[in-house]
């Protein structure tokens, strides 16, 4: 599903060159569960935004789903983003002021479909992450880890090719990020592919798979 090619990410700062990705490599195939892991200045983030087509590579070259698409432009790019990709942040990125339904109708409201889709399309997504009875309530009425399961159905709801999720415990408890981990390991199970971004070793062995990325270069993590 997701292949990166020896792709560079370059920033000059302060009149030097810096390489936030140094001919770096990920291939992810359909349905896997893979972790990025590495500590703050690695290189995870440039990558995570490649891979969610919020950035682009500066050499070598991205394909999702056989395609190349290093030289798209924004509004492909953007297309990518609102149908194949479903993003999960660590700090959730609710509207306040909307109830939980209304946030993860959101982006099916982008994609123009109808009422009647948008609706059975929002009692699906929050059924899987176990959240109807609460569908009702605004973000400041739920706690961190009902917000979380809401920004995990607001990125199922447009049922994408891929899960991107960065550091989707970071804010939560240890027993209510077991609790958002177990829900990806249920996702998976489910077909979901997910790609999770995080520093901590042991939220990365909850993949199949891991890879390390450490001075903009990766490798693949022996189990």
């Amino acid at each position: 599903m997701i292949e990166l090619r020896n792709v560079s990410k370059i920033y000059n700062i302060g009149g030097e060159e810096v390489r936030a990705l140094n001919n770096a490599g990920l291939t992810v195939n359909q349905g896997e569960f893979v972790s990025l892991i590495g500590p703050s200045g690695s290189g995870k983030s440039t990558m995570m935004n490649i891979i969610g087509c919020l950035d682009v590579v500066d050499e070598g070259e991205y394909f999702l789903d056989d395609q190349s698409i290093s030289h798209y432009s924004q509004r492909e790019l953007a297309y990518i983003r609102n149908h194949k990709i479903g993003f999960i942040f660590q700090s959730f990125n609710l509207l306040s002021k909307l109830t939980a339904e209304a946030n993860v109708e959101l982006p099916l409201i982008y994609q123009r479909l109808s009422s009647r889709q948008r609706k059975e399309r929002v009692m699906e997504a929050m059924e899987r992450v176990g959240l109807t009875e609460r569908r009702k309530h605004k973000p400041t009425e739920l706690s961190g880890g009902q917000q979380q399961r809401v920004a995990i159905a607001r990125a199922l709801v447009t049922k994408p090719a891929l899960l991107l999720a960065d550091e989707p415990t970071g804010n939560l408890d240890s027993q209510t990020g077991s609790e958002i981990l177990q829900l990806f390991r249920e996702l998976h199970d489910s077909g979901n592919t997910i790609v999770l971004i995080t520093h901590d070793g042991d939220i990365a062995k909850q993949a199949d798979r891991q890879v390390q990325i450490l001075d903009g270069r990766t490798r693949e993590v022996a189990r």
